[in-house]
């Protein structure tokens, strides 16, 4: 039915005389798929779907009856009103701010009341203000950034006016008309009315919304009732049907009603998104369907990940143990209380004797639970939050991560699984674009059987590694050979650039450093296929079979589709510094005579008149040679001079004589270099450049038409028929074209090599050697066919919309290329850096096994004496049995590998991997794997890739980090416990997806080996301190309870109870966090084994919580049993007593982080000293103004008496180095006997920090503009006491 319903809408277009509009088809696939989603079953929506109209015109009224977001953006939470109750709410979800406001107010009854009630609010008053103080700060960031963006302005049309006016995009609305011009920003989803280019086409760039910097087409919609100049927006009378607002920034689905009755279907390539550039096209007009919020650009935004660190979960655990010692505690306090009151005869002082002891006790347990408050660290969830702040910041300044040429750092996304970076087990990585650059080289091909290695090409390469290796540590920017009017200029494959690629000099031009590049366009041709093509040049020359070298005419034949397939299969826009877009122009001069191109012909073998269909031989041989040729440059070859062609040969000289004006080829190939190709991918744009290198150049690109050189001829109009985009599923891409030779419908394909050579009637053996040889080589591989189609067959299969599949079978193997892409730099060192490190590396990547293997090799991930085991299986059975022997073997040859250094390495492919994931196969796969030092999973798809992570983390346990560049790499990236994308050629869909984004895979072994380590263990030493710290101080309270009565009563004055931990000894260990480092950066990438002490936990296991805990119920007890010996028999007052305590205490809770501290600046020394006098002097003012501060005790003059005395200063003295001399003794001896890396390395640090000195004032001169870089410790190689600015 909805071929029927197709094919009658077809018919009327034919009779309505709209034949010309043509098959094209774009990327977001065949036209007539919405029109028949649309027509066929137009109720299937339902209410899934909005109507449109013009919100000024005839249908106003229809307009104002449905309601319509704005386009207003706000990213922000709050508002005024909204800010403290929302804020309020959202920070309740903590169950330690629960505890602490349930504390604050049972501190108001007065039967447990332990002080007063308005002390015990300022603790969770605080830790409150200080995260709404944090939060407001970023959303007010928020805020100004969306205020930014809804001030922006943009054109719309006033009915009052009758003209387009300028006005905010957050007053543009539904229905709207929008006018846009070149580089304009789009400010809402809209459908494409009007477009001043005369197809009706229009360029975008989406690299705001999803990274990619190639232009993609849009396309006005079809059968308007007007059309350009006439389209009248005041009487715009069309209703437009669509679905809901989604976040599918591939999918669009809807049609236009006209007044007529007549509708016509809508779809992606309709729709102009918002946040995407208007590029190459004068003045477009749409009408806006979605806006604001709803729109596929903000209901993508999903802005910073959050997730939950393992860290944070095994504080939740600690947590839970502090509060069952304080239950212990509060239970110990209650019950001595009752059995005191018991046993209490003749009180000398007042008591209430109504009270039983079983009752009294039951209040002295929840008193005592106010007072012992502080066990439970409050504000360690604040810090926590604060050291993450600081961890990142430095992460983020850190020049070692900083990509230059791209002016790129690394992003944190994910604000709180900082300390998993130091955890890593298992790292799951794809290869094309990670690994490797994914800028693509034409490096060999083979043709008809037969192979071209470009020997010269290779050189060339090698000669181009050589000098980036040699050109490595020089300081380099980007030189743009483009006119500065064209906004739009691109090099070819290198998305990322908005500049062409030519030469690289110094920031300062004198001197200049021409450092070459060689990529896509640069193709050396091959000598013996340039040869060949020559004879197509060769008026005088006749071809034979081949004999005595002479290509055969059906070699020929082959050669010059292949190159004509690799300059046309492809959706490349073409444009130049001086044009933004080459079109195809209408007829012009023929470049050749007639009789001319007879005469090839019949070299050719071709009879080309008798194909042709009977309109196009109509009218004079002139008119039809000027819709067939158009006027362009003769193609012609020579090579340089080489050795081996010293002596010129008869073909030599033939060639040369075929040089019309004796120009040299280069010159040539100069004016081609002109031309920018904007590729949808690396691949595409290496393959039309190496068509280009034999001058088969594709040169302009319309709808309906290709303006390609041929050589020999010129240039020619091809018209193009039809295109089936690539998908994922076809895994292929297809043309329809009218050969420009002979006249016949031709099918040019190029894809995979495992689904071409199916589709193929004969493939060549000869050709599947190569391309086996190509995988070797590490080459990804593409096969070019081609299928004539006849008259008649084609206009059956265009009627009755045949599928790809019908179109795409019994081809003709033409040939085969074998592509470059380049290990990054360093990948071999970074991955050995991370095996050395104990993380096994895992690679999940699409391409054949040849060619993962081949790659393997080459980044060292597998070594020459590694065992391969190659798991491919065909069923269930086999999988399991495989599985099992090859996990014996692994088991047999385990102890001896180990000793020999030689692993084992599983290669597996998609098909096994349907089965190994299997729940039945789940554990024998799990288990084989664990036994190899790596895994490689070839032609896995990215739900494999999601289920291979997901299984190895689940089932194992272990932390999991996966890395990717490409949007098939996202499902892989979002499963793992840490995500990391690349920026590279395939978009942003990886980066928007992951935790962290960075340039380069090496910045991976930085990034985990150091920051990852010291992320780690600083949070988990700070997280014990403020444990020690806590313990400490509550234990004094608990010991004074013995000589009280269990009475719930305390020593000091209930400030200082309440700010020692809040205010005194807070700052300290948020620097420690921040700052600290336990091995220099250095010693860390020299010594990748110290990561495996973080990422098995040795810093922070469950024996270490408990030793911190002994630790401090030591200090406490030394704490209060000395000043309470030192004032025994006096007649000193409970503040007295507590007075050489507290400082004491406080004294002891800061030098012992000094001694657990690894790195000490100015920095830490201010915060110490700092924090010192802060307790100091605010207990010597509150000792001279207090009176009634702290009922029922009088803190007046106790403080300032006692600091008088010498009898204060020994006791505190006595005291401190009591408590911390075993803690010092155990840090000497095992300093002593167990040296770390930090310690060996001290001196080499200290050499490196100049370094780095220079380094960062070299970066601060070059970015004058720029915010300067903080000189900090946790910057690479930057000696301990130099955390300063650099200016």
């Amino acid at each position: 039915m909805e071929r029927l319903h197709w094919v009658q809408h077809r018919c009327r277009q034919l009779l309505a005389g709209d034949p010309g509009r043509g098959w094209y088809s774009t990327a977001d696939g065949l036209p007539s798929k919405s029109f028949l989603d649309t027509h066929s079953s137009p109720q299937r929506v339902g209410g899934k779907r909005r109507t449109v109209f013009a919100r000024h015109g005839p249908r106003q009224q229809e307009y104002e009856a449905v309601s319509y977001k704005n386009n207003k953006i706000r990213t922000s939470k709050y508002s005024l009103l909204s800010f403290l109750p929302k804020n309020l709410f959202e920070q309740l979800h903590r169950f330690a701010n629960i505890y602490f406001i349930f504390l604050a107010a049972l501190n108001f009854v007065p039967v447990v009341e332990a002080f007063q009630p308005e002390i015990a609010l300022i603790p969770i008053i605080l830790v409150l203000s200080v995260t709404a103080i944090k939060d407001i700060w970023e959303d007010f960031r928020r805020f100004k950034l969306d205020s930014l963006i809804n001030r922006l302005h943009s054109h719309v049309y006033s009915s009052k006016q009758k003209a387009y006016i300028q006005r905010c995009w957050k007053d543009v609305h539904v229905g709207d008309f929008v006018r846009l011009s070149s580089n304009e920003i789009i400010p809402a989803d809209m459908l494409l009315l009007y477009s001043s280019d005369p197809r009706g086409v229009c360029y975008i760039e989406t690299s705001n919304l999803d990274g990619e910097t190639n232009l993609k087409q849009r396309q006005v919609v079809s059968d308007l009732p007007l059309q350009g100049a006439d389209l009248t927006l005041d009487n715009f009378k069309s209703r437009i049907e669509c679905e809901n607002p989604n976040n599918d920034l591939n999918k669009f689905r809807g049609y236009m009603e006209h007044p007529s009755g007549v509708r016509v279907g809508l779809h992606n390539s309709n729709l102009l998104l918002r946040s995407c550039t208007i590029r190459n096209t004068e003045t477009v007009v749409g009408i806006v369907v979605y806006a604001g919020h709803e729109t596929k650009a903000m209901m993508n935004n999903s802005g910073p990940r959050y997730k939950r660190s393992q860290l944070e979960k095994r504080l939740n655990t600690d947590i839970l143990w502090c509060v069952l010692l304080l239950v212990v505690m509060c239970l110990t306090a209650a019950v001595g209380h009752g059995l005191w009151l018991q046993n209490l005869k003749d009180p000398i002082f007042q008591v209430d004797g109504q009270t039983s002891p079983a009752l009294a006790g039951f209040y002295v347990f929840w008193t005592m639970i106010i007072v012992l408050q502080v066990l439970i660290p409050i504000s360690l969830y604040v810090s926590i939050e604060i050291v993450k702040l600081g961890q990142i910041y430095f992460i983020h300044n850190d020049l070692a991560l900083y990509n230059e040429q791209l002016d790129s750092r690394i992003q944190c996304r994910a604000l709180n699984i900082t300390e998993d970076l130091g955890r890593i087990q298992y790292l799951f990585s794809d290869k094309t674009g990670t690994l490797t650059e994914n800028k693509m080289v034409f490096r060999r091909c083979s043709i008809y059987g037969v192979e071209y290695p470009h020997e010269e090409n290779a050189r060339r390469l090698e000669v181009y590694e050589t000098e980036k290796n040699e050109a490595a540590g020089h300081s380099v920017t980007l030189k743009s050979g483009c006119s500065r009017k064209s906004l739009s200029c691109r090099s070819l494959s290198c998305n990322r650039s908005s500049v062409s690629l030519h030469t690289l000099t110094n920031e300062n031009d004198t001197p200049t450093l021409q450092t070459h590049y060689y990529g896509a366009r640069e193709v050396v041709p091959d000598p013996e296929l340039v040869k060949k093509l020559n004879w197509l040049c060769s008026p005088v020359l006749s071809l034979r079979d081949g004999s005595s070298g002479t290509p055969s005419s059906l070699e020929l034949t082959y050669i010059t589709d292949f190159f004509l397939a690799l300059a046309m299969c492809n959706s490349v826009v073409v444009s130049s510094p001086s044009q933004p877009r080459h079109v195809v122009p209408e007829a012009r001069t023929p470049l050749k005579s007639l009789e001319e191109i007879k005469l090839m012909f019949q070299r050719f073998s071709f009879s080309p008149f008798s194909t042709f269909s009977p309109p196009q031989i109509r009218g004079s041989p002139h008119s039809f040679t000027s819709r067939l040729f158009t006027r362009g440059k003769n193609g012609s070859f020579t090579l340089p001079a080489t050795p081996e062609s010293a002596v010129e040969s008869p073909e030599k000289q033939q060639e040369t004589s075929n040089l019309p004006d004796g120009r040299d080829p280069s010159r040539d190939m100069d004016s081609d270099d002109e031309l920018l190709y904007e590729a949808e991918s690396p691949d595409e744009a290496a393959l039309v450049h190496a068509a280009q290198a034999y001058h088969c150049t594709l040169r302009g690109r319309s709808a309906e038409n290709l303006l390609v050189d041929l050589p020999g001829i010129g240039s020619l109009a091809v018209q193009l028929l039809h295109i089936l985009p690539f998908d994922a599923n076809r895994k292929r891409m297809s043309v329809v074209i009218r050969h420009p030779l002979t006249g016949q419908v031709v099918v040019y394909t190029k894809g995979a090599d495992s689904v071409i050579m199916d589709l193929t009637e004969m493939p060549k053996e000869q050709t599947q050697k190569h391309l086996d040889s190509y995988a070797r080589d590490g080459l990804r591989t593409l096969c070019i066919a081609k299928k004539v189609l006849e008259e008649e067959e084609y206009e059956v299969e265009e009627l009755l919309l045949e599928s790809a599949q019908r179109l795409e079978t019994d081809l003709t193997l033409l040939g085969t290329t074998g592509i470059l892409d380049r290990l990054q730099e360093e990948v071999p060192e970074t991955i050995e850096a991370l095996q050395r490190a104990g993380i096994k590396v895992w690679v999940l990547t699409g391409d054949k096994k040849e060619t993962a293997i081949n790659i393997a090799y080459a980044c060292k991930l597998l070594r020459p004496n590694d065992q391969l085991l190659t798991a491919s299986c065909g069923s269930k059975v086999s999988c399991g049995e495989v599985g099992a022997t090859e996990a014996a073997e692994a088991g047999n040859h385990e102890s001896s590998s180990s000793d020999s250094g030689t692993g084992f390495v599983l290669v597996t492919d998609g098909h096994t991997l349907d089965w190994a994931l299997q729940e039945e196969l789940k554990s024998d796969f799990v288990e084989l794997s664990c036994r190899c030092k790596a895994v490689i999973c070839c032609r896995s798809t990215p739900l494999q890739k999601s289920q291979v992570v997901q299984l190895v983390r689940d089932q194992l346990g272990v932390m999991t980090l996966a890395v990717g560049d490409g949007a098939n790499d996202v499902s892989m990236i979002q499963v793992a416990d840490v995500g990391i994308g690349i920026s590279g050629q395939e978009g942003m869909q990886a980066v928007m997806s992951s935790d962290f984004a960075i340039s380069r895979f090496k910045h991976l072994s930085k990034l985990l080996l150091v920051h990852g380590r010291w992320c780690y263990s600083r949070l988990a030493n700070m997280i014990l301190y403020f444990i020690y710290k806590n313990v400490m101080y509550v234990n004094l309270l608990f010991w004074y309870q013995f000589f009280c009565g269990f009475s719930g009563s305390v020593m000091t004055n209930s400030w200082v109870l309440i700010f020692f931990n809040l205010l005194f000894t807070s700052v300290p260990p948020i620097i420690y966090g921040i700052l600290d480092r336990d091995t220099p950066a250095d010693s860390l990438m020299e010594l990748p084994e110290l990561y495996q002490d973080t990422q098995s936990s040795k810093v922070y296991v469950p024996s270490m919580f408990w030793i911190t805990v002994l630790d401090a119920f030591y200090q406490s007890l030394v704490c209060f049993f000395v000043p309470y010996f030192a004032f025994a028999g006096s007649d000193v007052g409970d503040l007295t007593l507590g007075s050489p305590i507290n400082a004491s205490a406080l004294l002891i809770v800061l030098l012992h982080q000094v001694i657990e501290s690894h790195t000490l600046t100015w920095i830490h020394m201010l915060v110490l000293v700092f924090s010192a006098g802060f307790y100091f002097g605010f207990v010597i003012f509150f000792s001279l103004i207090c009176v009634t501060c702290s009922p029922p005790t009088n803190p007046l003059g106790v403080e300032t008496l006692q600091m008088s005395q010498p009898h204060f200063y020994i006791v505190c003295a006595l005291t401190t180095v009591t408590a911390l001399l075993p803690r010092l003794l155990f840090r000497v001896l095992h300093n002593t006997f167990h040296s770390s890396a930090a310690l060996k390395s001290t001196q080499t640090d200290k050499v490196n920090s100049e370094k780095y000195h220079r380094r960062m004032q070299r970066w601060n001169r070059k970015h004058p503009s720029a915010k300067r870089v903080p000189v900090c410790v946790d910057n690479p190689d930057l000696e301990p006491n130099a955390a300063s600015v650099v200016s």
